[in-house]
């Protein structure tokens, strides 16, 4: 039956990935929480996961014209730049400290875009 929850939260994280939001931010909570999986296990999970909807993604803005390719390879190698040393840094990181990380991510991400949404709720009134 454990089967089943692990094809619910794929479920939920591919289509919170569809709409552009990022997967992980179910995929890991629910592994973790839900299906009592490690936090490292999890975000190793939420990788794999990540490469083919972020090329499916990709491939879509691409083919409607969404992606600006004046700084492209800037951000790109830059991204690749800082992810190096923050995966070594998290694979010798407790696993307790990234777990809170990542939960401190979540919570600045979700104030985020309330607050977002509540500008743009202010503006349209």
């Amino acid at each position: 039956m454990s089967w089943l929850w692990y094809i619910l939260a794929g479920l939920a994280a591919g289509t919170i990935s569809g709409m552009g939001i990022g997967g992980g931010a179910i995929l890991i909570p629910a592994l973790t929480i839900l299906l009592a999986t490690g936090q490292r296990e999890a975000q190793h999970i939420n990788l794999l996961f990540f490469l083919p909807t972020a090329l499916i993604a990709l491939r879509t803005h691409v083919k409607e014209k969404n992606v600006e390719k004046k700084g492209l390879w800037k951000l790109t190698l830059f991204g690749v730049l800082g992810a190096v040393p923050a995966a070594l840094i998290a694979v010798r990181m407790d696993a307790d400290w990234l777990r809170k990380g990542f939960a401190v991510f979540l919570l600045c991400m979700a104030v985020y875009e309330l607050a977002k949404g509540w500008k743009k709720r202010k503006e349209k009134a």
